[in-house]
């Protein structure tokens, strides 16, 4: 059935988004209902209840909540899906915040929907950034807002970097208007083990859990390489060098897997309804049983081939799993054993040689990984290279076809699309353009990898939520209001 064509934005995302046009008031908070908590429910709560950390692992749950959205079609576009295939004036109909279907210009149009006519355009699933310190290290560069790295020990597993996310970073609405609809957020690459990451929607909102991507895995950012010795070397501390690194990494696996041990007796005990204590909680422990438990994704600062491999052995020898190798320029040495052992890698293309384990890094590094087998994420560790990821994979795409491997944008969209969904253990839920998946689109005004393509439209789960030529759809936050220049990303 035919849909009536009407302008690209619906009332309700309009009063949704155009609030008052700041981070800060273009939700409701984004928080669900609260509960009543009473003496008496306090009173009564299970000692232990707050205690064991698997009583409640996420204790600063999500409260994120899709913006208002409406049935709308995409009809004309070329779609690039990310599932491999490329559609010529192809169809994507989204509803209810989810995918409904992909496909030519036969696929039904929902009656009543509103048609979005995107001849001449390119539509693909929303970008995701695995690698960016957006809130933690936000702009205004400043001290007061530097809150990357807890440099106090080499390891910090216990720090949280959703705890240093300031909401109000301009860098996510710019990130936005680059079409990034998801990004993780991590600590920084000072320590063997620097902390926990956290996977947020890329929303406006007034807290971080308004953010927070619901469902996803947490990660693990460890270190390798030559950050963990130089800032520890420098202090005359362990680690100051690569084998000290390499026993930092050992020595803290060795207290988890002991630590994890406790834990399960004293919850072998209480299942028996034997008498039992529990054991004191360790933060720092905590997040490292849940990497040995398998819910706890690590994400590996690594850029050598060599000490890839190192770090793969470790893994092997505590029986964790690596889900990604970050910055990885030497990936294209040792990219069969990445994809043998299936890790993901995330890397640059025009990024080498400032330091000496980057100096073999190459532009065709991704390309000749992907072709190798492995699993190719481009990230940004960057405020501005964020707005460009697209650009990014375009120029590590033609490194590689320069030397003769033919990868096509039908392949290269995932390398900022459904690899990095898979990275963070959300490929379930986003990434690609299929039925069921989250409505994270992007319109773009020509096709994405040349340097000419601008973001036209973003929508998050199935929501407008920037629009290049609607300033009721480019959000400031409060930090910006007022100022010289403000305004979003153009």
């Amino acid at each position: 059935m035919q849909g009536t064509k009407v302008r690209a934005f619906g009332l309700a995302s309009v009063l949704a988004i155009s609030l008052a046009g700041c981070a800060t008031t273009i939700t409701t908070n984004n928080v669900p209902p609260t509960q009543t908590t009473t003496p008496e429910t306090v009173v009564n709560r299970p000692l232990a209840a707050g205690l064991d950390p698997a009583a409640r692992p996420d204790p600063f749950p999500s409260s994120y909540q899709p913006f208002p959205s409406r049935v709308t079609v995409f009809r004309g576009a070329t779609v690039l899906t990310a599932t491999g295939a490329e559609i010529a004036n192809g169809v994507v109909v989204a509803a209810e915040g989810r995918i409904v279907a992909v496909g030519g210009p036969e696929t039904a149009i929902p009656q009543g929907a509103t048609i979005i006519d995107a001849k001449g355009r390119w539509i693909t699933p929303g970008v995701i950034d695995v690698h960016s310190h957006l809130g933690a290290g936000p702009s205004p560069s400043v001290s007061a807002m530097a809150n990357i790295n807890e440099s106090m020990d080499p390891n910090t597993s216990q720090v949280w970097v959703e705890h240093s996310i300031w909401p109000q970073d301009p860098g996510f609405n710019r990130a936005r208007a680059g079409g990034v609809t998801t990004l993780q957020i991590l600590p920084g690459s000072a320590n063997l083990f620097g902390g926990r990451s956290v996977t947020l929607r890329n929303v406006p909102s007034v807290t971080m859990q308004g953010m927070k991507f619901p469902g996803a895995p947490y990660g693990l950012k460890m270190a390798c390489g030559e950050n963990p010795k130089r800032v520890y070397g420098s202090r005359l501390r362990s680690p100051s060098t690569a084998m000290a690194n390499v026993a930092g990494y050992r020595a803290a696996w060795i207290n988890a897997a002991d630590y994890g041990r406790r834990w399960d007796d004293y919850r072998a005990k209480v299942a028996k309804n034997e008498k039992a204590e529990p054991p004191k909680r360790d933060l720092q422990l905590d997040t490292l049983v849940g990497v040995l438990k398998g819910e706890v994704l690590v994400q590996n600062h690594c850029y050598r081939g060599d000490e890839m491999a190192v770090m793969i052995d470790i893994a092997k020898e505590f029986g964790y799993k690596i889900m990604m190798f970050h910055h990885a320029s030497e990936a294209y040495k040792v990219a069969p054993l990445l994809a043998k052992e299936d890790i993901c890698l995330a890397t640059w293309a025009s990024w080498a040689n400032f330091k000496m384990e980057s100096y073999d890094g190459i532009e065709a590094n991704a390309a000749i990984s992907w072709k190798a087998g492995a699993c190719v994420v481009i990230h940004s560790d960057n405020e501005t290279m964020i707005q460009r990821l697209n650009q990014e994979a375009a120029l590590a795409m033609a490194a590689g076809n320069r030397i003769g491997l033919g990868i096509t944008r039908a392949e290269a969209i995932k390398w900022i699309t459904s690899n990095p969904a898979k990275s963070l253990g959300i490929a379930k839920e986003t990434g690609t353009l299929e039925a069921g998946k989250r409505a994270d689109i992007v319109v773009w005004s020509n096709d994405p990898f040349s340097v000419y393509a601008r973001a036209d439209q973003v929508y998050i789960d199935g929501a407008l939520t920037y629009d290049r030529t609607d300033r009721r759809y480019q959000p400031r936050s409060d930090f910006e209001l007022g100022q010289p220049g403000e305004g979003a990303f153009q």
